[in-house]
C-alpha cells in the first residue's frame, strides 16, 4: 500500500528506484522456458556467435524496457488519485519485476549484460508517469494503454527477429507479451482515456530512442 505521509512515499518511491536499478530482480514466478532448458531440449551453447549476440541485443532492449516500464508505473502510482488507480500500477510493477529478472537470467546465459544506461531509462520514465499522473487517473491510465500497445508491437518484432534456435527468449518474450496485454486491457477497463494522436506520437519517438540506444550501450 502506498504510504499516506507525503515523506513516506518518497522514500518508498526511491527505494523502489534503487532497488529496480541496482539490486538484482526477483521473480515470483519460474522463467519460462525453464523445463525446456532442464531437459536439455534448448541450450544457449547451441547457438552460434553472432546468433547469441544478436539474441543478448534483443534482451538487452527488454531488460531496458522493462526498466522503464518499472519507472513508469512507479511514478504514476506515486502521484496517483484513488487507492484503485495505484494498486492497479503496482500491480503491474510487481508483473513487470518478473519480466526484469527473467531478462536479467537470460542476459546472463548469453553471457552479455544489461544496458548501461539503465538509470537514465528509469529517471526519464519516471519523470513520464509522475506528469501522467499528475493530469489525472484516467489520462495516467491512458498513458498505460498506450505504452503496452507499443511494447506488444515491439515484442512481435523481437520474436520475429530471433534467432530460430533460442528457443528460451522466445518463451520469455511470449509470456512477457501476454502480460503487457493483460495490463494494457485492465487499464482500459478501469477507465482509461484515449491519448492525443501527438502524445502517442511523441512516446513512440522516445521508445526508439530508448530501443536503440539500449540495443548497442
Amino acid at each position: 500500500m502506498q504510504p499516506d505521509n507525503p515523506l513516506d512515499a518518497l522514500i518508498s518511491a526511491a527505494d523502489r528506484a534503487l532497488r529496480s536499478v541496482f539490486a538484482p530482480a526477483h521473480a515470483s514466478r519460474p522463467v519460462p522456458g525453464q523445463l525446456e532448458a532442464a531437459a536439455g531440449t534448448e541450450q544457449s551453447g547451441r547457438l552460434s556467435d553472432a546468433d547469441r549476440r544478436a539474441a543478448a541485443a534483443l534482451m538487452r532492449v527488454n531488460h531496458a524496457g522493462e526498466i522503464a516500464a518499472q519507472a513508469l508505473y512507479h511514478g504514476q502510482a506515486l502521484a496517483a488519485r484513488s487507492a484503485t488507480t495505484r494498486e492497479l500500477l503496482l500491480k503491474a510493477a510487481r508483473d513487470e519485476s518478473d519480466h526484469l529478472a527473467w531478462c536479467e537470467t537470460r542476459l546472463r546465459e548469453l553471457d552479455s549484460r544489461p544496458s548501461l544506461l539503465n538509470p537514465l531509462w528509469y529517471a526519464g520514465s519516471f519523470a513520464i508517469g509522475a506528469c501522467a499522473a499528475l493530469l489525472g487517473d484516467r489520462t495516467s491510465l491512458g498513458f498505460v494503454v498506450e505504452t503496452e500497445r507499443q511494447v506488444e508491437g515491439h515484442l512481435d518484432e523481437h520474436l520475429a527477429r530471433l534467432p530460430s534456435a533460442d528457443a528460451r527468449s522466445r518463451a520469455i518474450i511470449q509470456t512477457m507479451r501476454i502480460d503487457e496485454i493483460a495490463h494494457g486491457a485492465n487499464a482500459r477497463a478501469a477507465g482509461a482515456a484515449e491519448l492525443p494522436s501527438p502524445v502517442r506520437a511523441l512516446m513512440r519517438g522516445t521508445a526508439r530512442v530508448m530501443t536503440t540506444a539500449a540495443y548497442w550501450i
